[in-house]
């Protein structure tokens, strides 16, 4: 007689027992469409048999699909936590996990990872360093550039969402508020209109593509300092697929929600040079949208999730937050462009890192900083040495070219921007300020001084930095002299803290 099929409840527990895992403890996470088994140095995740307007898992094959396709997904950015399917077979003895039996379910076998290891925790815990920061933004760049592009109507899918918000914050009024509902269905629609062509355009030139999809801390781990996203969303194809931008844009925002602007800045910044596509620094005009669009889904999200519990105080305060930040991603500052200049020494990168995440639109302004774009143009590394002649004149015209390019794209935008390069020459500075006068922009020019002592002391305590000067470079600048009366003094010889105060004065005053 053929003993009955066992049923998830069967499976669940099977799974639940720690005499399936050698007797080491079982943790058990439930989702709305699947259940994740820790035990010891492993985790096994089964889809439930269940379906929803979006999936279907109702059958063992459609099951074991989805799972497949969630390895293949993930493996190549975190082929150290994805190990392979594993089934769970039955025979005479009962369930076991893989063996000859007869396929019962299928499981994703994985590394289990701590906690503490998810970027989401280490922000709460406050240790989400700028320097993760940058390894994030490079790890995510490199994501998008594996990623395989789509062909795709660029604007059907962001005009989809927009309606979906409009249509369902309608129906929430009750707990939004009706204001803030009419002002995010005016703006949301607005901007959308005003970026049908270059979303369009996008499109075209290959920037959508099979993305991660669900880009948020949550699915980010650091495994030995490294960012590794994982969990990528799996079961709808159309979903996954976007403007790589707007993939990123979910990320972004969830950092800045976090109250970590400074962190997410960096975010940005380290994507668009290590991407380095002067496409995207155009397309910078369609971020306030996609902030907006991810900060409006975070609400609706959040509303729902206070309905299913009850009317949950906590939840909607949450959801209002998210609306809040919603609209006020969608109506932007305008763009500024800040030049930080000074000689080797002075700290302005210190200090562009600075200003940047205080100066215009979401989440703060392009750092365009001349050392790193050096080292991108003579493809190397950014620590390691130029030679001579990569600092000849043609060079430095060649730089600043290429910053005052990427300036400029992104001025366009509507997006702020700050300059960081020495700006010795007269000519140099004016070039910068002409980017701002040709945007229409804003613009304020920064002059770092310090004692030659301090300049000379500080490139010599270099280490691990994209600027090549040292003491000798520093000692030709001050022969060559440099006195800027077209841009304004601040003084740079103390602390980091002091000249950020000192340089948000001159700012202020240059309004």
């Amino acid at each position: 007689m053929t003993a009955p099929r066992p049923d998830h409840a069967d499976i669940v527990a099977f799974l639940s027992d720690p005499a399936t895992h050698g007797g080491a403890e079982v943790r058990v996470k439930r989702t709305h469409g699947a259940e994740i088994f820790l035990a010891g140095q492993d985790a096994y995740k089964i889809k439930r048999p269940v379906a929803y307007d979006y999936l279907d898992f109702t059958t063992l094959e459609a099951r074991r699909e989805m799972l497949q396709r969630e390895y293949d997904l993930n493996r190549p950015a975190a082929g150290e936590i994805y190990k392979g399917l594993v089934p769970v077979t039955r025979s005479g003895s009962g369930l076991a996990l893989g063996g000859d039996g007869e396929v019962v379910e299928w499981a994703l076998h994985m590394r289990r990872f701590p906690a503490e290891a998810e970027l989401s925790n280490i922000a709460e815990a406050g240790d989400f360093s700028c320097d993760l920061a940058r390894e994030l933004g490079r790890a995510v760049a490199r994501y998008h550039a594996a990623a395989g592009a789509r062909e795709a109507d660029g604007p059907e899918r962001i005009g989809e969402i927009v309606a979906q918000l409009q249509t369902a914050f309608a129906e929430m009024t009750d707990s939004l508020g009706a204001g803030a509902v009419a002002e995010f269905a005016r703006r949301a629609g607005a901007r959308f209109e005003q970026a049908r062509a270059l979303l369009a355009e996008r499109a075209q030139q290959g920037h959508v593509r099979r993305c991660h999809g669900d880009l948020h801390m949550g699915n980010i781990v650091v495994l030995d300092g490294r960012p590794v996203p994982f969990d990528a969303l799996e079961f709808d194809e159309r979903l996954g697929t976007m403007d790589v931008l707007y993939d990123l844009a979910f990320l972004l925002m969830d950092i800045d929600h976090a109250g970590l602007r400074a962190q997410a800045n960096t975010v940005l910044n380290r994507y668009l040079h290590a991407a380095g596509i002067d496409a995207h620094y155009d397309a910078l005009a369609l971020l306030p949208l996609f902030l907006g669009l991810r900060a409006g889904i975070r609400a609706m999200v959040a509303v729902q999730r206070a309905d299913g519990a009850g009317d949950d105080g906590a939840a909607l305060d949450q959801a209002r937050g998210y609306l809040g930040a919603a609209n006020a991603y969608l109506a932007p500052p305008p763009a500024r462009l800040v030049g930080v200049g000074g000689l080797s020494g002075s700290g302005k990168t210190t200090l562009a890192a600075r200003l940047a995440p205080l100066s215009g639109p979401a989440p703060g302004a392009v750092h365009l900083r001349s050392d790193l774009i050096r080292k991108q143009l003579f493809g190397v590394d950014e620590f390691d040495p130029l030679p001579e002649e990569a600092y000849s004149q043609e060079a430095r015209e060649t730089v600043y070219a290429r910053l005052r390019d990427r300036a400029g794209r992104a001025l366009r935008a509507g997006h702020g921007v700050v300059i960081d390069a020495v700006h010795l020459h007269r000519e140099e500075r004016a070039a910068t300020r002409a980017l701002a006068e040709a945007a229409g922009a804003g613009f304020a020019g920064l002059w770092l001084e310090a004692e030659p002592g301090v300049l000379i002391a500080r490139v010599e305590a270099r280490r691990g930095d994209a600027s090549d000067a040292d003491a000798e470079v520093v000692c030709k600048q001050l022969q060559r002299g440099a006195d800027p009366d077209d841009w304004r003094h601040v003084d740079a010889s103390g602390s980091i803290a002091a000249t950020l105060e000192n340089a948000r004065a001159a700012l202020q005053n240059s309004r």
